[in-house]
């Protein structure tokens, strides 16, 4: 196994501005018996990985973390994940990511998940806060071999709303790009920039959603396992707009609330129960997930 730990704080000469380009990478193969275990493993400030204690009928947890407590404009971070042939693994996020306001620059954030033949890999990072006049410009890359599992989500917040703040002015473009033998199966680009207020609040857009989220699924049965999620998605009962389909071998949730607090719990109740439907995983959330 490498382990590389670096501090990558970069200062601008010209502005004077202190900006961030934190990586974090990490690879997981199955070792003999079935059990993951690092091979590879390398991080750069504010980017952390830390690995918690599991359950003994739980696969192994990486969790996250920013130093930094928030991002800023012309900050660029990184997350590269690698399951080998066999190996399973969960990655989620320590708590909640701030984008905060930006004087012009774009935040920059992009993620990299593979997942071998055999592997399964989630990806579940908390919910991603807007501050009004933020600017995110976040790319995720999704790459999953024959016969590998990949199951990747991510919330939004549209401001502070606990301040009263909003998200108006700003950026937020959020993309999702998934392959399948080198070959591109599935993209999706959520992009607002102009008159944010008015399309989140326009029926035939957001209908005036304060969050949404989206979580996919790529396997080899991504179709059977449809049915799994519709059931799972339907039964509940929380006050969001929900919805499931099937494309290109990918299975896409979505998820729009007025209350972020019952989005969060939905999208939590479907995770946990969708995940043991179709593996046979436990039915709960990391504990990190409820602190």
């Amino acid at each position: 196994m490498s382990v590389a730990i670096s501090p990558s704080l970069n200062l601008n000469k010209t502005s004077g501005k202190i900006k961030v380009e934190g990586k974090a990478e990490l690879s997981i193969e199955c070792a003999p018996g079935g059990d993951a275990r690092i091979i590879d493993l390398y991080h750069s400030d504010p980017l952390r990985f830390l690995f918690p204690i599991t359950r003994k009928d739980e696969i192994m947890n990486a969790v996250t973390v920013t130093t930094s407590g928030g991002l800023v404009g012309g900050d660029v971070i990184s997350i590269e994940v690698n399951i080998g042939e066999n190996a399973r693994a969960l990655v989620m996020a320590q708590a909640a990511e701030k984008i905060y306001r930006s004087n012009g620059e774009n935040t920059e954030i992009n993620i990299n998940l593979l997942s071998e033949t055999g592997g399964w890999l989630e990806f579940l990072p908390q919910e991603t806060i807007l501050f009004e006049g933020s600017r995110l410009n976040r790319k995720k890359n999704i790459n999953v071999i024959d016969g590998g599992r990949l199951f990747a989500g991510e919330i939004i917040v549209f401001g502070r709303l606990g301040f009263g703040e909003n998200f108006e002015n700003g950026l937020i473009r959020d993309v999702w790009e998934i392959e399948h033998k080198g070959r591109l199966i599935w993209s999706d680009v959520l992009h607002l920039e102009k008159n944010i207020g008015s399309v989140i609040s326009d029926p035939a857009c957001f209908d005036g959603a304060v969050a949404m989220a989206t979580a996919v699924y790529v396997g080899p049965d991504a179709e059977e396992a449809l049915t799994i999620a519709r059931d799972v998605i339907g039964n509940s009962q929380k006050a969001v707009k929900s919805g499931v389909t099937h494309v290109n071998g990918i299975l896409v949730m979505r998820w729009l609330g007025n209350d972020t607090l019952e989005l969060r719990n939905a999208f939590g109740d479907f995770w946990l129960n969708f995940r043991n439907k179709l593996i046979g995983l436990p039915a709960r959330m990391p504990r990190l997930w409820n602190m």
